[in-house]
């Protein structure tokens, strides 16, 4: 987008939650109204916070922007992150406890229960002073959980709003299809109209356009984005630009364990290509690399 290939990468400033996550891997279906056994785990999570953490693992300058609260979990979220390679603008606000969402995952899906606490207090001025912290940015990267609710919605917006004005590219990350649903698929549209790049799944693309699964889906959001991915979990993933044909690619074959957070490692993957000059289906290829070694490990960070 912005770099030739094989440059060093310009910085991606990423936007969005910073949760703990509570992970249980189902040994068995789940037994609604009685015991079912898990393997559980107690870790860093959150869309926007795992994705800086693949992108800090693609040797990829990065900063995450976000608010947590001021309990041990804080402190644990931002320490893991720091560790990880991520350059943290996280302020802590006594006013919330640290996000926390509860993941019962299984090796094909996962489902979540999500309490955002001190995310929903992110400002566009939490962005706007991390941008001005990082002059080498050139990319900023939004999680729509924060557009999805409108507490913290004008953050969002303020988010995609700096960084045009700063002359960033932008990209956005569906991240969830009932909420999309639930606010309409012509506002949140008109929310990302404009950005350099939309990343969808199946399930979310379907809650936006009316179209046949996959390229045609890719297609159809290029209306809005400049280019647009849609992810089909076994089926691979397609890529496709306003002026270019659709690039669709096969799934990498590993044996999954936690298909938690591999979107996010996906983006993670492409993001750190795409910045630094790669062409449409290098960028794919490296998303659905970085995408099949998440669902090898259990919970959405990488383990290195």
């Amino acid at each position: 987008m912005t770099a030739a290939p094989g440059s060093e990468a310009p910085r991606i400033v990423v936007v969005g939650d910073v949760i703990t996550d509570v992970v249980a891997t189902l040994h068995t279906p789940l037994a609604t109204g009685s015991d079912t056994p898990a393997r559980i785990r107690v870790t860093g999570g959150g869309q926007a916070a795992n994705t800086a953490a693949w992108i800090a693992a693609a040797a990829t300058p990065v900063t995450l922007v976000g608010v947590v609260g001021t309990d041990p979990d804080a402190t644990a979220r931002i320490e893991e992150l720091r560790r990880a390679g991520v350059d943290c603008a996280i302020r802590q606000d006594p006013a919330a406890p640290t996000g926390t969402v509860i993941v019962l995952t299984t090796a094909a899906e996962r489902t979540m229960v999500t309490e955002r606490g001190a995310n929903l207090l992110l400002t566009g001025a939490d962005v706007t002073a991390a941008l001005a912290a990082a002059p080498g940015a050139r990319h900023l990267h939004l999680s729509a959980y924060t557009l999805l609710d409108p507490v913290s919605r004008p953050a969002g917006l303020a988010a995609l709003a700096s960084a045009r004005e700063r002359g960033l590219t932008t990209s956005v990350d569906a991240a969830s299809a009932a909420p999309l649903r639930a606010v309409g698929p012509a506002a949140f549209l008109s929310w990302v109209r404009g950005v350099d790049l939309l990343l969808a799944n199946g399930d979310e693309a379907a809650a936006l356009v009316a179209a046949a699964p996959g390229a045609d889906q890719a297609r159809a959001l290029t209306a809005t984005a400049r280019y647009a991915v849609v992810k089909l979990g076994a089926a691979g993933a397609v890529l496709a630009g306003r002026d270019t044909p659709p690039v669709s690619l096969p799934a990498a074959e590993v044996r999954a364990l936690d298909t938690t957070g591999a979107g996010d490692a996906f983006a993670a993957g492409l993001l750190a290509a795409w910045v630094r000059g790669a062409d449409p289906a290098t960028a794919l290829a490296a998303g659905i690399r970085y995408g099949a070694e998440a669902v090898t490990v259990t919970g959405g960070r990488p383990v290195r």
